[in-house]
């Protein structure tokens, strides 16, 4: 079964710009430039009727398109260390888009996700890095920020299990509600509505 989560794709200046942290951390295993994405909410393996419920509540989701900026960089594992990353800027679309979706999990009664949402792009997975070279990496780039992008849509990943994860396959997109779409939409909705008084 395909492991299944939603996310945003991170536009090819944005990656351009992150590829540019490759390098310089041995034992780090360097994502590929083409498979950078921030996961919105992590399904697992579902069967295909779990697959085409959790597609078919994602239809109904209207978000505003929104821009977003990467910042700081950082790594999971207190201890022991397994992944490098690079955040995000406070963004109050970001988390408004993923809390809803996290809503229909529960509609649908999947099992909550354990860990906290923490916004970030994958850059490495560690194995048996030296924490010293770690926290030495992590302050040499520390000041590290992408210029701001559009997000224009979100999507439902797949996976194979696989060390580091990917290839990434993009199942179904959903776009994002511009302002414009938004003010169109409203109008027609106005319209009818008055349409429907006068009749």
């Amino acid at each position: 079964m395909p492991r299944l989560f939603t996310a945003l794709e991170i536009p090819r200046d944005a990656a351009l710009s992150l590829s540019l942290l490759r390098g310089g951390l041995p034992g780090a295993r360097w994502i590929d430039v083409e498979n950078y994405h921030l996961t919105l909410r992590f399904f697992g393996d579902v069967e295909g009727h779990t697959a085409d419920e959790i597609a078919n509540a994602l239809d109904r989701v209207r978000r505003p398109a929104f821009s977003m900026k990467l910042s700081g960089v950082g790594a999971f594992g207190q201890k022991k260390p397994h992944s490098i990353w690079a955040g995000v800027s406070a963004s109050p679309d970001l988390y408004a888009l993923q809390g809803e979706i996290e809503s229909i999990c529960r509609r649908l009664r999947l099992p909550p996700d354990p860990r906290k949402f923490t916004p970030h792009v994958t850059l490495a997975r560690l194995k048996n890095s030296n924490p010293r070279d770690i926290a030495g990496y992590l302050s040499a780039r520390g000041n590290f920020a992408s210029v701001p992008f559009s997000i224009g849509r979100f999507v439902l990943m797949s996976s194979r299990a696989s060390f580091g994860g990917g290839p990434y396959i993009i199942e179904e997109a959903w776009p994002l509600v511009s302002a414009e779409y938004d003010r169109q939409s409203s109008f027609e909705s106005n319209a009818s509505e008055a349409s429907r008084i006068v009749w």
